[in-house]
């Protein structure tokens, strides 16, 4: 991808200019194409200057050679517009002491700006400006674009994720910068977050009515690597010349192809970091949930009246578990979390059933060996509870993880389904429970007691069955019997007290929690 940079000002720009202001200039024509850009700035008299002309021109003339010619006047007008001049400056004096009509009603009528300067003004003086400034400016965005470029390659080679790149881009154009597909769905975004949020607020409608110009600072790139196109890159709300903006979107556009090309990437996996960052946030809690609503309408989650059911499925692949929603027609993201798991958030119109749709694709999981268990919160209204709702189902998730009855469980597992053991999941953080686990197993914590907590592990965990705990550890009974008189001496309990069995098997739950 190669980009030619054309430097400009517009008419305005240049009307604003020191130099020019002392020529007292004043726009007869055309007023309201002043943004039009200036590429160059042309002196001539010239009655057919139009064809030396490439357009975008300024061009400069004290009209000696079209006084008393009114056909002449209109005509140098007409072949201005036809070469695409962006400008006509008339220098009043001895051919035109007032700003002749008929060349300001033929301006007015083809929209071409005329400006009459009142005083006397040198031409090279104008001319010397705006193009010292024109080339300036040239140098000025190549240099920004190698800078660009060399930082970025850098990047790239040290093997940076995508959102340093978009950091790096976004710390040189100053604006919210956003990688989309070719749906308009948001795959990243990098810049001062209030201002990213202010632009994903009503992403949908600004990004189409965006998508066919490029006013107002909005700039996109294509993102195309071998002859496939797959999204494009937008810097939004860009304050600097339309050229370097340009300049820079597809400086940022080559590399985010290479890095694509380079890593093996793809647009769908550009999604699930999309989806892995927005679901991670939630489940955090560090991000307030509604300053997340921005980012979960642009990434193309419904939000609106919705009932959002929130999922972790463990042991499960988030490409495989995508294709299982797309499958089943469910609108939802899915990402992976850590320790094997994966979240998924569906989104439901709220005449549906969740309940029943969610059984169905716990059904599919479980049915395409997908993964192990799926763990369940109940369905959420409003979308502030879906982090409450996410950390829940992942609780359940991590509760059932080590289980070997998992087989014996619901298709859909809620916290109600792991009794006792969800509980502690839920609690394992609170000081108290920690303080408890310690103080009740004290004795077994350190050194030759990890070979006891094993065993009394399973004595619990098997209903205090002996002749099963035996097996289990491969030891004969009396093998087994000295073994439990050493747990309850260290620990100073009777294992024979139900109650106070049951207090050291909580203990026991709540310390292998915290452990993992």
């Amino acid at each position: 991808m190669t980009t030619t940079l054309e430097p400009t000002l517009s008419v305005r720009q240049v009307l604003a200019l020191e130099r020019v202001l002392a020529g007292e200039p004043e726009v007869v024509a055309g007023a309201a194409q002043l943004d039009r850009a200036v590429r160059w700035v042309h002196v001539a008299e010239a009655a057919d200057v139009g064809v030396m002309l490439s357009g975008g021109e300024m061009v400069l003339t004290t009209g000696v050679l079209l006084a008393g010619d009114e056909s002449a006047q209109a005509e140098y007008i007409q072949s201005l517009h036809r070469a695409e001049a962006s400008a006509v400056v008339l220098g009043l004096g001895r051919a035109f002491p007032a700003p002749p009509d008929v060349m300001r009603r033929a301006a007015e009528r083809c929209g071409l700006p005329m400006v009459v300067l009142h005083r006397p003004f040198p031409f090279a003086e104008l001319t010397e400006e705006v193009q010292g400034w024109l080339v300036r400016r040239k140098f000025a965005a190549v240099s920004m674009s190698e800078a660009v470029r060399s930082a970025l390659t850098g990047l790239i080679t040290a093997g940076a994720p995508l959102q340093r790149l978009l950091d790096e881009v976004a710390q040189h154009s100053g604006c919210p910068v956003v990688v989309t597909n070719l749906a308009h769905r948001v795959l990243a975004t990098a810049g001062e977050r209030p201002a990213v949020d202010d632009v994903l607020r009503d992403w949908e409608r600004i990004s189409r009515q965006a998508g066919g110009s490029e006013g107002d600072g909005w700039i996109r790139a294509e993102l195309t690597g071998r002859g496939e196109r797959w999204g494009r890159i937008m810097l939004c709300g860009y304050r600097g010349d339309t050229a370097t903006g340009r300049l820079l979107a597809d400086r940022a556009a080559e590399a985010l192809v290479l890095h694509r090309m380079l890593g093996g990437n793809s647009a769908h996996t550009w999604e699930e970091q999309s989806a892995q960052s927005l679901l991670t946030d939630l489940v955090s809690g560090v991000v307030p949930a509604r300053q997340l609503l921005p980012r979960a309408r642009a990434a193309g989650l419904p939000v609106n009246r919705r009932t959002f059911v929130p999922l972790v499925v463990r042991d499960g692949d988030p490409a495989q578990l995508d294709r299982v929603l797309r499958m089943l027609g469910l609108p939802g993201i899915v990402a992976e979390l850590a320790d094997g798991a994966t979240a998924v958030l569906l989104s439901l119109a709220r005449d549906q059933d969740a309940s029943v749709l969610a059984a169905n694709f716990a059904a599919r999981v479980r049915s395409e060996a997908v993964g192990s268990a799926v763990a369940a919160a109940d369905p959420r209204i409003a979308w502030d509870d879906v982090p409450a709702g996410l950390r829940e189902a992942q609780h359940v998730a991590d509760a059932v993880a080590d289980s070997s009855a998992v087989l014996d469980l619901p298709a859909v597992v809620r916290l109600k389904d792991v009794h006792l053991r969800g509980l502690i999941r839920l609690l394992r953080d609170d000081p108290h429970v920690q303080s408890f686990a310690e103080r009740e197993l004290d004795g077994l914590l350190c050194g030759a007691g990890e070979d006891l907590l094993a065993v009394l592990r399973t004595y619990l965990a098997s209903g205090r069955n002996k002749s099963r705990t035996a097996q289990l550890h491969h030891v004969s009974r009396p093998a087994l019997y000295r073994r439990l008189e050493a747990i309850q001496a260290r620990l100073g309990v009777d294992l024979d007290d139900f109650e106070q069995a049951a207090s050291v098997h909580i203990a026991l739950l709540a310390h292998d929690a915290q452990q993992g």
